[in-house]
C-alpha cells in the first residue's frame, strides 16, 4: 500500500520535523519499506495507492507514562486542593494514592477493564498507537498483578500496543505504614518475582520522593529488578531533589519522569546514561506547581525529552495527549517540534522501543493522518482534535482516507 500526496513529518534527524513537503510512504506487511518524496516513490512494488489529499502524516503517537488502570474517583481532592489543602498533606491523611488503592483493591477485574477502556478510547481518538500503563494502586501482590493483567487485556481488545510497568514501589500501603522495610522486602522478594514469572511487566518503576520511597529503598527495588532482567524507570525529583535521578542513571534507566527539581549534576548524569527525561505538564498544571523542569539544561546536555499525559485519578486526570503537547509548550517552553518529538521518537526511547516513533524503512507502520497543514498545528489548539485516520501495522483502524 502506497500512501501518497501528503506532508510527511518523519521525525528523523535533519531538517525540522524531518519534513517532506510532498511525500509518500510505502508499507508492506505492517512495516514501512520506503518513505520519501512522492516523485521518487518506487513504482515496481506499488500495490494499492492511497491519495491522502495533501494532509499531514506523522508517526503514531506514544503516551509513555500513564496510570490508566484504577478504581474509584478523586475529584473531591481536586476541591480540597483548591480550598487550600496541600497534595502532600492529603496523602499523609490517607487520601491521595491510598484512597485509590482501597478502591482498586475492591474493584473486580472486569470493572477495571471497563473503566480503563473508556479512558483509553479518548487517547486512541487522538492517534495514540502505543501506551505505557503502570500498576501501583494495589500495593499487594494480588492487586498489582490484577492491574497488570487488565493492562495486557486492553492491548488485546483495542487497536493499541500496551507496554506495562510494575509500580509496586509507589507508596507504602496502610498495613505497612509503620514497617517500611517489610514492604520493601515484599516488593523485592515476592511481588517482583511473581510479576516477572507471569511476564506481566516490561519494566519496573518506583516513586522516589519524601512522601514515598527513599533513595536507599528505591535502590533495593532496582537491584531486585536488575537480577530479574527487567529495565527500570523512575518518578524522580517531582517535589524535591533527593538524587533519585542520579541513582536511576547508575542503573541505565530508560527514563526519569517529572524531574521539576532535577539539578544540573542530575541532568549530566542522565545524559551520560542515555536516559530519557519525561516531562509531565499535566501534574504540574493540576498541582499548580511553580518549579519548572530544567529544560535549558536538558537541551544543553542533549538529553532526549519526552512528554506524556501521566493520566491518573489524582494529580493529572488528563485524557488528551494533544493537550499535553500544548501544555508542554505553554508551561515549559518546549517548541512544537520538541513536543511532537516528545510523543513520537523520544517517547519510544523512553519505553525502550526502537521499532517505532519515526517514519523510516524497517519500522512499524503506525501512522496518523491529520487534517492539518503543518506539524506545528498539532500543539497549537486546545480542545480540537484534527485526527483524520489512524494506521496501525499498515492497516487503517480508525477514520478514513
Amino acid at each position: 500500500m502506497l500512501f501518497s500526496n501528503l506532508k510527511l513529518a518523519t521525525m528523523t534527524d535533519g531538517q525540522p520535523y524531518g519534513l517532506i513537503e510532498d511525500g509518500a510512504v510505502l508499507v508492506e506487511e505492517g512495516r514501512i519499506v520506503w518513505a520519501g518524496p512522492r516523485q521518487d516513490a518506487p513504482r515496481d512494488k506499488t500495490g494499492k495507492m492511497v491519495d491522502c489529499g495533501g494532509r499531514l502524516l506523522t508517526p503514531g503517537l506514544i503516551d509513555c507514562h500513564t496510570h490508566l488502570v484504577y478504581g474509584g474517583n478523586r475529584a473531591n481532592e481536586f476541591e480540597m486542593r483548591l480550598n487550600g489543602a496541600a497534595y502532600a498533606d492529603i496523602a499523609k491523611a490517607g487520601g491521595g494514592i491510598l484512597s485509590t488503592v482501597r478502591a482498586t483493591r475492591e474493584a473486580a477485574e472486569d470493572e477495571l477493564v471497563q473503566s480503563a477502556s473508556v479512558r483509553l478510547e479518548s487517547l486512541l481518538r487522538e492517534g495514540v498507537t502505543t501506551i505505557e500503563i503502570k500498576s501501583g494502586y494495589g500495593l499487594d501482590v494480588e492487586t498489582e498483578m490484577k492491574m497488570l493483567k487488565v493492562a495486557r487485556k486492553l492491548g488485546e481488545t483495542h487497536f493499541v500496543d500496551v507496554v506495562t510497568s510494575y509500580l509496586g514501589a509507589h507508596t507504602f500501603p496502610a498495613e505497612y505504614r509503620d514497617d517500611h522495610a517489610a514492604y520493601v522486602d515484599l516488593v523485592c522478594s515476592k511481588a517482583l518475582p511473581a510479576v516477572a514469572q507471569a511476564k506481566l511487566a516490561d519494566a519496573v518503576d518506583a516513586f522516589c520522593e519524601g512522601i514515598a520511597f527513599s533513595v536507599a529503598e528505591t535502590e533495593k527495588v532496582f537491584a531486585a529488578a536488575k537480577k530479574l532482567g527487567l529495565p527500570i524507570k523512575l518518578h524522580a525529583e517531582q517535589l524535591s531533589n533527593l538524587g533519585g535521578a542520579k541513582l536511576a542513571a547508575s542503573y541505565d534507566a530508560l527514563s526519569v519522569d517529572h524531574i521539576e527539581y532535577l539539578d544540573e549534576d542530575g541532568v549530566a548524569a542522565i545524559a551520560r546514561s542515555g536516559t530519557v527525561a519525561v516531562l509531565l505538564p499535566g501534574a504540574f498544571y493540576y498541582l499548580r506547581e511553580k518549579q519548572h523542569p530544567p529544560v535549558a539544561a536538558l537541551r544543553q546536555h542533549k538529553v532526549p525529552i519526552a512528554i506524556a499525559t501521566d493520566l491518573n485519578p489524582g494529580s493529572s486526570p488528563v485524557h488528551s495527549l494533544l493537550t499535553t503537547m500544548n501544555m508542554a509548550c505553554v508551561l515549559f517552553g518546549l517548541t512544537p517540534e520538541e513536543a511532537l518529538r516528545g510523543v513520537t521518537a523520544n517517547a519510544a526511547l523512553a519505553l525502550g522501543l526502537k521499532d517505532r516513533g519515526r517514519i523510516a524503512p524497517g519500522l512499524k507502520a503506525d501512522l496518523v493522518l491529520w487534517n492539518a497543514e503543518r506539524p506545528g498545528d498539532l500543539a497549537y489548539p486546545l480542545g480540537f482534535n484534527p485526527c483524520a485516520a489512524v494506521i496501525r501495522d499498515g492497516a487503517i483502524v480508525r477514520g478514513q482516507i
